[in-house]
């Protein structure tokens, strides 16, 4: 992990700062560690992230929730699981099992509080992609299997900076977590963050990954998911054009494909997911303290 997304901003020359100098490790116990690009104290809520320290003998290749690897990265010289909370996680205690390198045994367990999303509420004028018919309920069953298995995807590659780029820069359309409604009728909460931007507009990778798998989908339209390691991919939908082929490695700041209004949307934008342990988490949460977007603007795409 990198230390210099946690250094102080304290000027330690400027005489009127000296006297604090013995207050900074109390300061420091108060702050949150702003590591890896999401804070490392954050509470855990359902569509968040858990970051749990864990013991010096566990065998990172052993920690496991509900089953699946997790994320297990190193800074300042210990491991830590970085868990995917999906929107589905009731509030309690949870647990992570793992071993250690004798192969004994571990359970660490962790609290998960509620957080209530808001509503929304939009008018599809193209009713299929409310109400879709027989041949296009046979494909999106058949594209279903592409998408989970792209977000199922797990590679051992270590992972040493979660500090994320935004792909694309304009105003929030639609927020993570909302409960939506499509021409009044529920559907499923919303696993991504919605970011309008003009047609055309270059989509960037956030950090250096690999393509795993791209396509033209019923709901996502034009669609690329990038693998940054150890079960963490990204997905990119709505995309008016794909630039990358899967198997191909992108750079940090890379164009990937272009800003458009594919499948099912009412203006052009990018919905970006992240998907952590096959769990839809917030993106913002990788982006610490610079979120680089605008603040929410007008009804959502």
């Amino acid at each position: 992990m990198s230390r210099s997304a946690c250094r102080s901003p304290m000027n330690r020359k400027h005489p009127t700062l000296t006297r604090l100098h013995l207050l900074l490790p109390i300061i420091a116990l108060l702050l949150p560690a702003w590591c890896h690009g999401f804070s490392l104290t954050q509470t855990p809520v359902p569509g968040g992230v858990a970051a749990i320290r864990l013991p010096a003998d566990t065998d990172p290749a052993s920690v496991r929730y509900r089953h699946r690897r997790v994320l297990v990265t190193r800074w300042q010289g210990s491991n830590y699981a970085i868990v995917g909370l999906g929107l589905d996680v009731t509030p309690g205690t949870r647990y992570l099992e793992a071993s250690t390198r004798a192969r004994k045994p571990l359970r660490l367990s962790f609290q998960v509080v509620d957080k209530t999303y808001e509503t929304q509420r939009l008018t599809i004028k193209d009713k299929r992609k409310v109400n879709p018919g027989k041949r296009d309920l046979e494909r999106i069953l058949r594209e279903q299997k592409q998408i989970k298995a792209a977000l199922r995807h797990w590679s051992d590659e270590a992972v040493t900076n979660l500090d994320f780029h935004m792909p694309v820069h304009g105003p929030i359309s639609s927020p993570f977590g909302l409960r939506r409604y499509f021409n009044g009728q529920p559907r499923k909460p919303h696993s991504g963050l919605d970011i309008a931007a003009d047609a055309g507009t270059p989509i960037k990778a956030p950090a250096p990954g690999t393509v795993i798998d791209t396509g033209k989908f019923f709901f996502n339209g034009n669609t690329v998911f990038i693998d940054h390691g150890q079960g963490l991919i990204t997905m990119y939908c709505h995309m008016s054009r794909i630039d990358v082929k899967p198997g191909q490695h992108v750079a940090t700041g890379e164009i990937i494909g272009a800003v458009g209004m594919t499948g099912r949307a009412t203006g052009p934008h990018l919905h970006w997911g992240v998907s952590l342990n096959d769990a839809r988490v917030n993106p913002l949460l990788f982006l610490g303290q610079k979120t680089g977007v605008d603040a929410p603007a007008g009804p959502a795409p």
